[in-house]
């Protein structure tokens, strides 16, 4: 599946995010959640996850940019469910990572979603649509 769109949702006080219903059967009951690029997280279903771990497993360990860069990506990663309401429970760590307060963003990215605090994508989108010329032809040309 590829994950498209962007929604608004809320985050309660236990730190319970909802996710859309039109994600949640390609996600399965199962996926990973990881620190992302840019202050936000990454969700990927468990076969992207297993994918772009088998690359991430292919760079060489005798390059340090490449340890460093694993070390990081990997310990901030971990294995979340959905509960039977379509919740998933985000961390205290996780969210004071991407700023998530109470209103967030989950946006489609292709092969994962991404969740933003609102105001960061907001800010982002406004900026990405400025670029989005100009990235398409550098892209496409």
């Amino acid at each position: 599946m590829t994950f498209s769109g962007e929604y608004q949702h809320a985050i309660d006080e236990k730190g319970r995010l909802i996710i859309p219903a039109r994600f949640r059967d390609s996600l399965g009951s199962k996926y990973m959640l990881s620190k992302g690029l840019e202050a936000c997280l990454f969700i990927y279903p468990m076969e992207s996850w297993t994918k772009l771990e088998e690359r991430l497993n292919s760079l060489s360990v005798f390059n340090q940019k490449n340890r460093n860069f694993k070390r990081r990506f990997f310990s901030g990663s971990g294995e979340c469910e959905i509960d039977r309401q379509g919740r998933t429970l985000i961390n205290q760590e996780f969210r004071s990572y991407a700023n998530l307060v109470r209103d967030v963003y989950i946006v489609g990215a292709g092969d994962h979603l991404e969740i933003w605090n609102k105001e960061a994508w907001e800010d982002c989108r406004v900026r990405l649509d400025e670029e989005f010329e100009s990235l398409a032809e550098e892209l496409f040309s």
